[in-house]
């Protein structure tokens, strides 16, 4: 009789489990906001928020003792290195904030629910896999547990017709983009015989395989699939209706969370897996910065909802982060980083500033609701002025100096026409973010003036968001040199 072989099972090293600290945690918390609903809560508790808070520090901690530490766990689809640690916290962060946003904001909109909460955890539970994936099936599985969260959260004031609406649109728009970035998975299987994006690299680095239009067709529509979540020109259109349609807070959450996310599969992809194609997707990615820049910022002009133009704002800054990536490398790297980190302090301080506005059930989320609003409540219009100067790029603000360090690096690429083309916007876009301003300080309210929800939470949320906003806009560098040594072992 032939013995049984005897397979070995997989031991995990200590820095093994404390890589994989963000993922436990944050399953294990959302399944305990879940079990929570078991005993009643009190009608106006803050369990949901507080077991959030708790699982983002205990994730932030995990990841953080083994910082130092480069893994690669599950046969190489789960790498745990400098890029990881730096996008795991950044989304703890986003996250945290987006809690402290919306602490009383769901009890005043009446959706203060454990799932709530549950689902903020299980959307950046995707983005964290998303950001750690070595592999094109994980980066699926982080995608679409990001979306399906998301997809949920846009739509969670049922009662609501335009919530309802946003969150169809989102679902079927996301939907089809995610049968473009399967198909795309699909050829590049079928192109180089894996969808590990190392072994990927090893098979391109000096094969023909280079001239094969399935490679280059499967890196297109991986594109699209990932395009559609950056929310780049074309794939932009849910953009707006869902941002609007969304309540604030998850507006203010989604729209740097899901965006970094992507950006951080798509630098994976593109900076790693498919660098030796750069010749083919460099072109692509030019135009589609110059169109969504372009784009995003004349269409912002247009508008006087104050949710709608910070999303065409979004889009705008998502063609500023894709001007880096093509720019490639180290530098182009650790700009599109240092970027993504000031754009998520600016825009969640605005949104979160948003979400204050109203009484009730009530949103102002209209650029003429903002009238004479810098006089009654100083702090408020100042911290909004503040997010704005800096999103249209004035120094001395964090967002100044992420754009001087993505047109900087465009430029040592040789990339003069797509930075003009970004300078050109950026003039541009000053134009309706002082329009806000200008409403704030030059303008009398019409009818009664729009009452604010102060609450402890959410202005520490935009306090910290504010501090850092004007920290990293006069002392950059550490935030750089951090993103560059995060984006030595990616490349």
């Amino acid at each position: 009789m032939n013995p049984i072989p005897v397979v070995a099972q997989p031991s995990f090293l200590p820095a093994d489990w404390w890589a994989l600290g963000a993922v436990i945690a944050l399953s294990a918390g959302a399944m305990i906001l879940l079990l929570l609903e078991f005993i009643p809560p009190r009608p106006e508790g803050n369990r949901g928020a507080i077991v959030s808070l708790l699982t983002l520090a205990a994730a932030a901690l995990c990841v953080w003792r083994v910082h130092d530490v480069k893994r690669s766990l599950f046969d190489g689809m789960f790498v745990h290195d400098g890029f990881t640690v730096f996008f795991t916290l950044l989304f703890c962060g986003i996250t945290a904030v987006s809690v402290l946003l919306s602490w009383d904001y769901v009890k005043r909109m009446k959706i203060n629910h454990a799932e709530y909460y549950a689902l903020l955890l299980c959307a950046t539970l995707g983005m964290i896999i998303m950001a750690a994936s070595n592999d094109l099936i994980t980066i699926f599985v982080g995608l679409e547990l990001m979306s399906l969260a998301l997809y949920v959260l846009v739509g969670f004031r049922r009662g609501r017709l335009e919530s309802n609406e946003a969150a169809l649109k989102y679902f079927l728009l996301g939907a089809f983009s995610t049968g473009f970035l399967l198909y795309g998975i699909a050829l590049l299987y079928g192109a180089t015989g894996t969808t590990n994006l190392g072994v990927m690299t090893a098979f391109l680095a000096d094969s023909p395989v280079l001239d094969n239009p399935l490679l280059l067709l499967g890196s297109l529509l991986l594109l699209v699939g990932l395009g559609f979540k950056i929310a780049v020109v074309p794939f932009h259109m849910w953009t707006p209706d869902a941002y609007e349609g969304a309540p604030t807070t998850i507006t203010a959450y989604m729209s740097v969370g899901a965006k970094a996310a992507a950006f951080a599969a798509l630098l994976r992809v593109v900076l790693g897996a498919l660098a030796d194609v750069q010749v083919d997707w460099r072109p692509i990615l030019s135009v589609l910065a110059m169109l969504t820049m372009t784009v995003g910022n004349v269409t912002a002009l247009l508008q006087n909802n104050l949710k709608r133009m910070l999303a065409y704002s979004s889009i705008a800054h998502a063609g500023y982060v894709l001007v880096a990536i093509v720019a490639g490398g180290t530098d182009g790297a650790s700009a599109a980083l240092f970027y993504l980190t000031v754009y998520s302090l600016m825009n969640l301080g605005a949104f979160g500033l948003l979400s204050l506005l109203g009484r009730g059930r009530e949103e102002r989320v209209l650029i003429s609701d903002m009238a004479g609003l810098g006089f009654r409540q100083p702090f408020l219009g100042l911290a909004m002025a503040v997010f704005l100067l800096s999103l249209g790029g004035i120094p001395p603000l964090a967002g100044f100096m992420g754009k001087v360090y993505v047109f900087s690096v465009a430029v040592k690429a040789g990339l003069i026409p797509l930075v003009i083309v970004g300078v050109l916007n950026s003039v541009v876009s000053i134009f309706y973010y002082l329009r806000v301003t200008v409403a704030m300080y030059m303008q009398e309210p019409q009818g009664e003036p729009v009452a604010v929800a102060w609450t402890a939470p959410a202005i520490a949320g935009v306090v910290i968001a504010f501090a850092l906003t004007i920290w990293w806009g006069v002392q950059a560098q550490g935030l750089l040199a951090q993103a560059q040594r995060s984006v030595f072992g990616l490349l």
